[in-house]
This record gives C-alpha cells, sequence and structure tokens, in this order.
C-alpha cells in the first residue's frame, strides 16, 4: 500500500526486534505469539473509504491481539510526494488517527504515531539512497505510473525515491515479514536487494523481509465500476464510501450502485459484480453469511438489496462519527498517544540507525 499516494493503506509489516521463532505448544497446539505488526494508513483523505476499513483497519484491530507489539503510523512524509496543502495534511493526520482508535485500535495494546515524529526514518533512507542503483530507482512502477501522467518533468523527486523511504519505514523496525498487494510487490523486492545490499557489504545489520500473505476480511468494489476495488483515486467519487460522509449521502450513492439487468439477487462476482459487492458490504458489517443474505432476498427485487445496505452501513457509521467528533474535541489526548508512540517507536528506530550509522563508518559525536 505505499504504492499510491491516494488515501489507502500502506504496507503491513510483521516484526521482531526481539525475534521469536513461530513455534507451536504442542500440548495446546495455540501458536505463540509473534512480536510485532506494523502498518499505516496516508493522510490523503478527510475520511477513511470503507475499502480502507474492510481492508486492513480491521484487520489491524484483530491484530493487536495477535502480537506482542502492534505498531500503526502515520505516513505524512508518504503523503508529501504530491502537491499538498500544509493545513489540510495537519487536520488529515488527527483526523486519521481520530478515525483509527475509533475503528477499534487501542492506544492500550498497540503503538501509534506520525512518521514524520520519527526522524530516524528519513535519515535511514539517505543511508539506503547512496546504495540505491539510479537504474533500480527508475524502473518501480509507481514513479513511472505518476511520470506518465504528471510528466517527468512534473513529478518530484520525493516520488521517485518513495520506494527507498518506504524501505527505512520496514527496515528501520527490522521487520520479518510483510505482508504485500501485487502493486507493491515490487517495492518490497527493492527493499529485499537494499537489505541484502548492506549487509554483504557492511556486515549483518537489517532483517530481510519475506512477502507474508494476510486475508482481506472482505475486498470492496467501487460501487459505479465493480470491477475495480474502491480507491481515492478513481475518476468520480460517486462509487466511493467514505465512512465520515453523512448516511444519507451514502445511501445516494448505494442506491445508484451499479447492478445488472437482471433482477435476482445471487452472488456471482464475474456475472453479477454490482449485486455481488453489496452482498458483501452487508455481509462484513453485519457478520451475516453471503449464503444467509441471498437466501433472504429470495423473491425480492434489487432495491429492496440496497435499501437494507445503506440501512446497514447508516446503523454502522452514524456511531462512528460521533466516536471520530469527541476524539477530535480532545486535542490533549490525540496529542498524549502520538507522544507516547513517537517515544516508543525512536527508541526502536535508533538503535537500528546507530548500527547503520557505526557500519557505514560516520564518526560518532563526542558524549556531552
Amino acid at each position: 500500500m505505499l504504492g499510491n499516494p491516494a488515501a489507502r493503506p500502506v504496507l503491513m509489516f510483521v516484526s521482531s526486534s526481539e525475534r521469536l521463532e513461530a513455534m507451536t505448544d504442542e500440548r495446546t497446539q495455540v501458536p505463540a505469539r509473534r512480536a510485532r505488526v506494523l502498518s499505516g494508513i496516508q493522510p490523503t483523505s478527510d475520511s477513511f473509504h470503507l475499502g480502507n476499513y474492510l481492508g486492513a483497519v480491521k484487520q489491524w484491530v484483530a491484530l493487536q491481539d495477535d502480537f506482542d507489539d502492534a505498531f500503526y503510523f502515520i505516513p505524512d512524509m508518504h503523503a508529501i510526494t504530491v502537491p499538498t496543502d500544509p493545513a489540510a495534511l495537519r487536520d488529515r493526520t488527527r483526523r486519521s488517527v481520530a478515525q483509527l482508535l475509533a475503528l477499534g485500535v487501542d492506544p492500550a495494546k498497540s503503538t501509534i504515531y506520525v512518521q514524520s515524529h520519527v526522524p530516524e526514518i528519513a535519515q535511514l533512507t539517505w543511508v539506503l539512497s547512496c546504495i540505491t542503483g539510479f537504474g533500480e530507482a527508475s524502473r518501480m512502477t509507481q514513479f513511472k505510473d505518476k511520470a506518465a501522467r504528471q510528466g517527468t518533468e512534473g513529478a518530484a523527486v520525493g516520488l521517485f525515491t518513495y520506494p527507498i523511504l518506504m524501505a527505512a519505514d520496514i527496515l528501520a523496525f527490522q521487520v520479518d515479514s510483510v505482508p504485500v498487494g501485487e502493486d507493491q510487490r515490487q517495492h518490497l523486492e527493492l527493499t529485499r536487494d537494499l537489505a541484502n545490499r548492506f549487509n554483504t557489504r557492511f556486515g549483518e545489520t537489517f532483517t530481510v523481509p519475506d512477502a507474508y500473505i494476510v486475508k482481506e476480511f472482505a475486498k470492496i468494489y467501487d460501487l459505479q465500476n465493480p470491477t475495480a476495488k474502491m480507491s481515492k483515486s478513481a475518476d468520480s467519487d460517486a462509487g466511493l464510501i467514505n465512512l465520515l460522509d453523512e448516511p444519507k449521502r451514502s445511501a445516494k450513492k448505494i442506491r445508484s450502485a451499479v447492478t445488472d439487468s437482471d433482477s435476482v439477487v445471487a452472488f456471482d462476482r464475474e456475472n453479477k459484480p454490482g449485486v455481488s459487492n453489496l452482498l458483501t458490504i452487508q455481509s462484513a458489517l453485519t457478520g451475516r453469511s453471503i449464503d444467509e443474505l441471498v437466501a433472504s432476498y429470495e423473491g425480492k427485487q434489487y432495491g429492496h438489496l440496497k435499501v437494507e445496505t445503506a440501512e446497514v452501513l447508516s446503523d454502522f457509521v452514524t456511531p462512528l462519527r460521533g466516536k471520530v467528533d469527541e476524539l477530535l474535541a480532545d486535542t490533549d489526548h490525540l496529542d498524549a498517544i502520538l507522544a507516547a508512540g513517537a517515544h516508543k517507536a525512536r527508541a526502536i528506530a535508533a538503535t537500528t540507525l546507530s548500527d547503520v550509522y557505526d557500519k557505514v563508518g560516520f564518526l560518532a559525536p563526542a558524549s556531552s
């Protein structure tokens, strides 16, 4: 997920600073807890969308009970690789934190921080950029796609070095495994290459991360183009369900969702992608199985499906919106959570950076 500057999840990282082997207790057959999971979501919008929640954040809430350390961050440095209004960025960063908390990320179980509050990440990025070849950086598809749309002259150097910053996000925390989608596999391979290259040149320093697949709770598609994943980068927001939008606005979008010329409610991703998408949304938000939902619509029309999907969504987002408003009103509380998170994150990243600086030959400052 770092590959797209739209508001979407960045890579979810499974990590271990004090590495625990994946062992199983032979008596209980209960897997041992692993040390650290790390992920983040960009603050490039006022609201997360439904795909962000069901495709990523809902996982994070579950994972914070499965891992000893859960680290979730707001990658604001990634956000400025495209033109960004400073006031909007600050506001969206706070809103992103508030939404994570309202959706169930618990600061008692998880470490929540803002990327720019951990300067060691940026410092590590510079060292990594010095062992990255120009050719391999220029082959990153994320830069090529953006440059093709904006023109090379209009694309920022930060967009070009984006994957190196992403590598620093991973390597600073000695990540073992990285759950990635297809659009991030190339970036993960660069991260692996950089870790191996540094280790070969300077001695064992970084954990070389492996790809790790985590099943999404639900993959949600665009309401107007149900063969495309729901995304902020779509040409129109008519197919996007923003969690903090007025429920009436989202209901209108659902009523206008593309379906098909048939009238039988059935789950068929290939032939009925629009209907299947609405069923998936209902199932994900209610916990009812797809089969149960399909049976409940026997003899009913698509209109019934749309109305009830809108009602289910409203039941979910209405209390969520209230929680977010309450959290945003208490800035001291949010600041305290972020300060504590940055303190813990910096302690880990600083250990990595100190080792890196020593290995490359930087003169350590004299102690006062």
